[in-house]
């Protein structure tokens, strides 16, 4: 295990150069990114409960599932506190607090803060939220924390920021579409920067995994195999309401996403296709017994997972939400 490790690092230390080389394309200076208050009413304009009025009649045209989605997508921003920890307690990252992996930790913990405070302030002032319910629902999910199946290890860990953010920046694209037919421009335009983050960080986590390919081909492999045999769960898989046990909210909020085509089972294998493209993996080499047979399953994986969704149904039953008022 420790031969494991010290490997790991070693290769961690060694992608962290090309790291160093890419952050000002994979995260934005602080100076010139936007941030939520380009986007909400300005308290201190004289037009400010004018913009409030108008922002409220744009968000009447929003549909209940859409509302309880935008609310779960929010929760899971909000609860960066739990994946800055996940990520400082990976090997290698802080092995030195100044160095360059806690230094890509921060700035991308820093650039991903702006998208819960953007949207919980969006639905704050819609009117239609209770932001109590929110509030308890966004304490539990830090609170209650996040088992995803990674542990410690980095190989692991970056295949699912790369699904992950891959994931965020199509559910967020797909709000940012539904508003806009709604008539609610301004979600739309909110929803489009926050898918815009996700996409450019999803370009970093798959560069350090393309690198880690280079370098360590068979133990990313197995671990490449691991985590698509484990599934990817969400970050918010433990959400809860108040009065509810851990994670009884999560199938209700997934339902609502897979009913309106937000995020579906389809778009769990596009990704993993993407995945599998990206890396390059039908042309690796240098694997051994057990990498080749990781790779076997991996390219079996999209025929079969198609399979299986297209015999889901899709979900019907409707489920009210203590966040919704009305």
């Amino acid at each position: 295990m420790k031969f494991f490790e010290e490997k790991r690092r070693e290769v961690m230390k060694h992608i962290e150069k090309f790291m160093l080389e890419k952050m000002n394309e994979y995260l934005k200076p602080i100076d010139t990114i936007w941030q939520p208050s380009d986007f909400l009413p300005d308290a201190s304009r004289d037009t400010f409960f004018s913009e409030i009025k108008e922002l409220q009649e744009s968000a009447k045209g929003l549909s209940y599932d859409l509302v309880a989605v935008l609310i779960g997508d929010t929760i899971t921003e909000e609860a960066l506190p739990t994946y800055e920890s996940w990520l400082t307690m990976v090997e290698g990252v802080s092995d030195d607090e100044e160095g360059g992996w806690m230094k890509w930790t921060r700035h991308w913990t820093a650039e991903e803060n702006r998208h819960g405070d953007l949207l919980n302030k969006y639905l704050y002032l819609t009117g239609r939220v209770d932001m109590r319910a929110m509030e308890v629902s966004t304490q539990y999910l830090i609170a209650d924390g996040f088992d995803i199946g990674t542990g410690h290890d980095p190989y692991r860990n970056f295949i699912y920021t790369s699904f992950q953010e891959l994931a965020t920046n199509v559910s967020h694209r797909r709000v940012a579409s539904q508003a806009k037919k709604a008539g609610d421009t301004l979600l739309s335009k909110m929803c489009g920067v926050i898918a815009g983050d996700e996409a450019r960080h999803a370009k970093a986590y798959k560069y350090f995994i393309e690198r880690t390919f280079e370098v360590d081909p068979n133990e990313a492999m197995l671990a490449f195999e691991d985590m698509m045999r484990k599934k990817i769960v969400m970050p918010a898989h433990f959400l809860r309401e108040v009065g509810l046990k851990i994670g009884q909210t999560f199938g209700h909020f997934t339902d609502a996403a897979q009913r309106l085509g937000i995020y579906t089972a389809i778009d769990y294998v596009d990704i993993l296709k993407e995945l599998i493209a990206d890396w390059h993996i039908a042309s690796i080499t240098d694997l051994k017994e057990d990498g080749e047979k990781a790779r076997d399953y991996i390219m079996a994986l999209p025929d079969r997972l198609l399979r299986v969704a297209d015999r889901m149904k899709n979900p019907m039953l409707e489920y009210k939400f203590s966040w919704i008022n009305g």
